[in-house]
Order: C-alpha cells, then sequence, then structure tokens
C-alpha cells in the first residue's frame, strides 16, 4: 500500500511538474516585460503605451516638474494630471509631453501650485497595470478608470466613467514640463465627435509641431473652448490652449478617443485615425499592440530557470525597441530639419538619435536584429544631412539639438554599411566626411591643432571631444578604404590618431592641454571636471575602440594596462568624493550608469586575461539590473542600457561598434535563438551553466573549437550554434 502512494505521489509530482513546464513555455513574451523598470531612480523611463520605434508614446503625466520627471512619470508620485502622446524614453531632457487628455468629473475638484493648477487625481500602484502596448490605472478621486494604448501614429484612450452629469474630457494644448514652451497653439471643433488642431512648441529640440486629430466615440453634449483664458465659439489660436467637452455617464459608461498625430499637416494626422484606428474597439487596438511587441520580441527566445533574468531579458529587450522613433506620416511626409516638410520617398523617416549613446550597442543590436529597420534608420540619417548639410549629432522631432559631443552618426553609418545594409554608400560616405570637416564645435580647431584644447571661458569637454572626434575619423577612414578613396582614408587614419595627443605619460591619464601644446597642472584624474564630457579622467581613458591595442602599447604593454585596468574597478569613490549625477552603477572607478564606460569590462580580452572580462561582465550583469521600478543604474539613453544587457547577457559586445565583431564576456542563459530576419538561426547554448560557473573553459562554433576571443557579424548573421562551455576555475 505504500509502494502505491509513493507511486501515486510520485505521478502527481511528474504531471505538476509537466503542466508547469508546459505553462511556461506557453506564456507569451510580453508577459515577461515590466515596463515600470527605470520608472523609479535614474532611469527616466515612461510605463505607457507604444509600439516598437513608434511616432506615439501615450504615457501618464504626473504634471510636475523636475529631473526624476523627465519623462512625465516618476514611481514614487502619487497623482496624475493626465495622459500626453509623445514622451523620450530615458533621457536627461525634459521635452515633448505633447496633447494632454484628462478625464474629470464633479467628485473632485482640488487644484494644487505644484502642476500649474491642471487637474488631477491620486492614484496607487496596486490599481495600475502596464505590458507592451498597453497601460492602465485607476484615478481614485474620480472613481474614473483610464486605460491607454497605441498604433504607430496613434494613441487610444479607453475611460471608464462612474455615473455622473458632470463628466468632463479636458485636452490641453498649452500643458508644458520642464523644458517644453507651446509658441502656438490651435483647435478646431470640427463636429461633436471630432476635434483637431496643432500644437508647436520650442525647447530642447526649437522648432517642434505636432498636427492631430482626435475622434471620439460618444458625442460630447457641450464644451468649453479657452484661446488662453477667454472662451471662444469654434476655434482657439495661441500659446494656450484648451477645450473641456461635457458628457453626462451613466455608471461604468466607457467613452473612447483615437488621437492620429502626424509632425507636417492636418491632412497626415486625419490619414493615421483611417489607416490605423477606423474603428473604436479599445480591445481590439489592446490586443493588436500586443501581438505586435510579441511579434519582435520573439526574435530572441532564451531558456533559463531564472525568472527574474527572464523578466529583466525581454524588459530589456522591450526597451532597445522604443527609440529611435516615426517621424513621418502616411503621405510619407514629415517635419525636416531644415524647417520645412519634406518627403521620405521610399522609407519610413525616423528621428530621436541619441547617437553619443546608441551608436556603442543599440545601434550594432539593430543590426543583428532589425536590419530592414536599419536602412530606413540610415537613410533618415542621410536625410538629414541633405536637408542641414550636416549628418546629426543628436536629433528629435525633426530638429538639431546639438546635444553631446562627436560624430556618431558616422559609426552607425559605417557599421550598418560593412554589414550589408542597404543605402546609398556614395552619399553616405560624402555626409560622413563632411560632417568629420565641417569647423562647427571646434572641428576647426581639432583640425588644426590635432587636439581640443581647453577653453576657461565654459564647459568644453575638450579631452573628451578629442577621443570622439579621433574615433569618428577611424569609421571614415574604413569607408574611404573600401570604397577605394585612397586619399581620404590616408588622411582620416592619421587624424584617428589624435587621440596620442591628449595622452600623457607621466600620470598615464588622457589629459588636458592648453593651446600651446602643455598640459594642465594640478590635474586629479577621478575629479570630475569641464575637460571630460559627463565623466572623469578614469572613465575616458578607455574611449580608443579603435585603436585598443595600440592604447595597450601606449601606455607600456599588457603587464601595466593590466595594472590600469584593475585599478579602473577597485579604486573606489571615497565617502567624501563628490559624485555629480550621471556617475552611478559605480564599480570602483567604472561607472555603468553612464556610457564611455560600456565597454571597458571587455577589454581584458585584448591582453590575453579573458577571464577578467568574464568575471567583471557577470558582475554587471548581476549587480546593475533589477526587476523592479529603481532597475537600471542610470538614464536609460534611448535604448543604450538596455541594449548593453542584451548582448552581455548573450554572451558577446561590440567593443568597436564599427568593426563588425563582438567580444566575448560571460552569458548568463542556458539556451538562447537568434530568429533572424534572413530566416535563419543563429543559437548560443551554455554548457554547466550556474551562477558560480562565470568563466569560459572552452568555445565552439559549428562543432569547431576557437580560441579567439571574438565572434564576427558574419558568423551571426549565417546562422549557426555557438556553445560555451562554462566553469568555476578562470582558464588562464
Amino acid at each position: 500500500m505504500l509502494k502505491k502512494s509513493v507511486i501515486l505521489i510520485l505521478i502527481g509530482l511528474l504531471f505538476f511538474n509537466c503542466t508547469k513546464d508546459k505553462n511556461e513555455s506557453t506564456k507569451k513574451l510580453t508577459y515577461y516585460v515590466n515596463p515600470f523598470i527605470g520608472t523609479d531612480g535614474p532611469g527616466n523611463t515612461y510605463p505607457g503605451a507604444t509600439v516598437p520605434f513608434g511616432m506615439v508614446q501615450l504615457s501618464p503625466d504626473i504634471g510636475i516638474p523636475g529631473w526624476d520627471r523627465i519623462a512625465g512619470y516618476f514611481y514614487q508620485d502619487s497623482i496624475i494630471s493626465g495622459f500626453s502622446h509623445m514622451h523620450l524614453t530615458g533621457t536627461g531632457a525634459g521635452d515633448l509631453y505633447d496633447i494632454l487628455v484628462m478625464p474629470t468629473n464633479s467628485r473632485f475638484n482640488k487644484r494644487i501650485k505644484d502642476n500649474n493648477f491642471k487637474p488631477f487625481s491620486s492614484f496607487s500602484h496596486n490599481k495600475e497595470a502596464a505590458s507592451p502596448g498597453y497601460y492602465s490605472v485607476d484615478l481614485l478621486d474620480y472613481g474614473i478608470k483610464a486605460e491607454v494604448t497605441a498604433t504607430k501614429r496613434t494613441g487610444i484612450h479607453k475611460y471608464t466613467f462612474p455615473h455622473d452629469s458632470l463628466s468632463q474630457i479636458h485636452i490641453d494644448l498649452g500643458y508644458a514640463l520642464n523644458w517644453d514652451v507651446p509658441t502656438d497653439t490651435y483647435i478646431k471643433v470640427i463636429n461633436n465627435t471630432t476635434i483637431e488642431g496643432y500644437r508647436k512648441s520650442t525647447g530642447w529640440a526649437k522648432d517642434q509641431r505636432v498636427y492631430f486629430q482626435i475622434e471620439f466615440s460618444k458625442p460630447f453634449e457641450s464644451y468649453q473652448l479657452y484661446q488662453n483664458d477667454t472662451l471662444v465659439k469654434h476655434f482657439a489660436k495661441a500659446k494656450n490652449t484648451k477645450i473641456i467637452l461635457n458628457y453626462n455617464t451613466r455608471e461604468n459608461e466607457v467613452i473612447v478617443l483615437k488621437t492620429g498625430l502626424s509632425t507636417a499637416n492636418d491632412e497626415g494626422a486625419t490619414l493615421s485615425l483611417k489607416n490605423e484606428a477606423p474603428h473604436f474597439n479599445f480591445e481590439t487596438y489592446k490586443k493588436q499592440a500586443d501581438s505586435i511587441w510579441e511579434n519582435q520580441l520573439q526574435k530572441i527566445n532564451i531558456e533559463t530557470k531564472n525568472e527574474t533574468q527572464k523578466h529583466i531579458f525581454y524588459t530589456m529587450l522591450y526597451q532597445s525597441m522604443l527609440a529611435p522613433t516615426l517621424l513621418s506620416d502616411y503621405n510619407s511626409n514629415y517635419k525636416g530639419a531644415n524647417d520645412t516638410i519634406m518627403k521620405a520617398e521610399g522609407y519610413e523617416r525616423y528621428d530621436t538619435f541619441s547617437l553619443w549613446d546608441t551608436y556603442r550597442a543599440a545601434h550594432p543590436l539593430y543590426t543583428i536584429m532589425h536590419p530592414e529597420r536599419v536602412s530606413d534608420m540610415v537613410q533618415s540619417l542621410l536625410a538629414h544631412y541633405q536637408e542641414t548639410g550636416l549628418l546629426p549629432v543628436w536629433s528629435m522631432q525633426g530638429n538639431e539639438t546639438n546635444m553631446m559631443i562627436g560624430y556618431h552618426a558616422i559609426p552607425v553609418i559605417v557599421d550598418a554599411y560593412f554589414k550589408g545594409i542597404d543605402f546609398d554608400a556614395q552619399l553616405a560616405f560624402e555626409a560622413c566626411k563632411a560632417s568629420a570637416m565641417d569647423d562647427s564645435r571646434q572641428i576647426d580647431i581639432y583640425k588644426k591643432l590635432g587636439f581640443i584644447p581647453v577653453d576657461e571661458t565654459h564647459e568644453n569637454w575638450s579631452v573628451s571631444k578629442t577621443l570622439e572626434y579621433a574615433y569618428g575619423d577611424w569609421c571614415v577612414a574604413q569607408f574611404a578604404k573600401v570604397l577605394n578613396k585612397t586619399d581620404d582614408y590616408e588622411y582620416f587614419l592619421k587624424r584617428s590618431e589624435n587621440w596620442k595627443n591628449v595622452y600623457d605619460a607621466k600620470s598615464s591619464f588622457m589629459r588636458p592641454k592648453l593651446e600651446d601644446g602643455t598640459f594642465v597642472k594640478d590635474f586629479i584624474p577621478k575629479d570630475y571636471s569641464a575637460y571630460f564630457c559627463e565623466s572623469n579622467a578614469w572613465q575616458y581613458f578607455w574611449s580608443v575602440q579603435h585603436d585598443v591595442n595600440g592604447l595597450i602599447e601606449t601606455v607600456g604593454g599588457k603587464e601595466r594596462f593590466e595594472q590600469k585596468l584593475d585599478s579602473m574597478f577597485t579604486l573606489n569613490p571615497l565617502p567624501t568624493d563628490e559624485l555629480p549625477i550621471f556617475s552611478t552603477g559605480m564599480i570602483g572607478q567604472y561607472a555603468h550608469g553612464n556610457e564611455p564606460s560600456h565597454h571597458v569590462a571587455y577589454l581584458y580580452n585584448n591582453i590575453d586575461k579573458p577571464w577578467k572580462t568574464q568575471k567583471i561582465v557577470r558582475e554587471i550583469l548581476e549587480t546593475q539590473y533589477k526587476n523592479e521600478p529603481n532597475g537600471h543604474c542610470g538614464n536609460e539613453d534611448c535604448g543604450q542600457m538596455s541594449s548593453w544587457y542584451i548582448f552581455g547577457s548573450l554572451g558577446f559586445y561590440p567593443v568597436n561598434p564599427a568593426e563588425g565583431l563582438y567580444s566575448f564576456g560571460s552569458p548568463i542563459f542556458d539556451k538562447a535563438t537568434i530568429n533572424l530576419e534572413n530566416g535563419k538561426r543563429f543559437k548560443i547554448e551554455t554548457i554547466n551553466n550556474s551562477k558560480t560557473n562565470k568563466y569560459i573553459e572552452s568555445i565552439m562554433l559549428n562543432g569547431q573549437t576557437i580560441s579567439r576571443n571574438y565572434i564576427s557579424h558574419k558568423e551571426i548573421i549565417n546562422g549557426g550554434t555557438l556553445v560555451f562551455t562554462m566553469s568555476d576555475v578562470p582558464k588562464k
């Protein structure tokens, strides 16, 4: 009898485990995405609804300005002032927040100065949810449930009202936050189910234009239309306009409104609605957005028993696809960087290019996952060149912001070219050369002296600029070489050595120079100064991705280089050190919260000490990303922070983003399959995988043992199987 009972228990456990495994395997990948990661702490992400690389980012706004609310939302807050249609993801720039919508009723009418006396409601995270393409929250003071979803160019709202004779929907074009200021807004009432207009504004991007049309599932009974603070009848045009729509609602009555956008004109906004949102079935749009996300997330399938890692991985994969964002409308029109209406012929025009950040890992990731879209992105960069005469530095909404440094559209273009992405190579080289030869942003001085000198009158980031320009020069040289432009190749290759002009053998650091060629005095490498862009001399020392071997030789060889790398990860800041807001995710002087450090852990591979790379990469993966709102150690930065994790967790990373090679790290998943757009699959298998087995014992590619510390892009794109055998003992 006892035997029989044991057998029945074992059968039951087997059935339970099989059922559990089956349920786990049938979960959609969107289930694992947590859009709240980064909404607390320094991440600056938003939790709202969007689709991959979409024009619309429909997300809740707290309505109170500040660094923590750069993306409109901050997890620690307790009020919501509405839902606006456009947001930046993970940046330090306070812009957008266009077309604020807020439902209200007679239950609550309190106003506060902190949000400029706009309507608001308290909310609780217990009554809030988010998933790819969907966000919902209960507006507790009104008893209204708000839900939003999106298509590429439309935002769809669903409001479930209680019984009330004075239910209202506020649409506020004068609403502004942080750096954003409206310059000209317009609202016109077409009929009792349709309004249209535009919002023009300035801020970080100086000339922003958003045209819109909004349709409502239920006719409004009346409205109040404001031109500044004056009531008007049919249309309002001023810096500050808004409309309040009045309804008498039954208990649990649903009103759906849908907003179509265009940066070009009213016709484009109307076509957005006609083509993407022809009906008012909210659930259909929600399921459609979820399906679009599921399709994109399926491009990488991972196998792991660690559910937390699964949530982090698919959230990072999700966040890697929130930018760049679509700019062109259904007529292919868009607001160009030359402030005129332009047309994208044969491609979709993108913008929101945070290139100082994203050239490092995000754009190389796109060449693996989204090569067809990368073609459109490169053509978008070239369109910006044709509109302005230069490639973008940091562009958004058809504007050049000139934020940050370098000419990092160049490595993005060169990398794409060498990886076989389709675009006009001659035009691309012309654009790259023109941008590297321009005399603005101190490039004239750089060409003359071979370095950017210190300018004590303002923050000029002289050392960082020199290093970033030298890297861009190497990229131009490689492009010129393959196009048989010998003179250009030799010229830019020589310029790519300019990093040596700021190397100081005495301190063994890149050190700021005066115009006469002498180094500045009183130089302390760990200090954060005007000479380094959002970094110190420790963090920027390694920014010679194109000539790591030359850097090793210059420092004094592999042993000296190893000592310096070891110090990078062990020289911890003192309690008395003042760290700026961007120095986060610190491991010694390494700052994972900011981009210049992102490739450094992989440099041990260049001195034949790969186990040290494996150890530190695993530490970063395990300590700097969490499945919680405060899950990013720094700004997510338009996909860069998340893309680092994708590469790192799979086991390789692009140290030189324009070289087409990926340096090995330490994979964390049992298996991963990259489903490539060309129909092939690249599989990664990890034998003896565990938390303690962080060191690579051996590597096999397609059945053959390899002894190198990298894999090529071509090897990945051709499909195949990469097998890591892991150990808890470093292989020295």
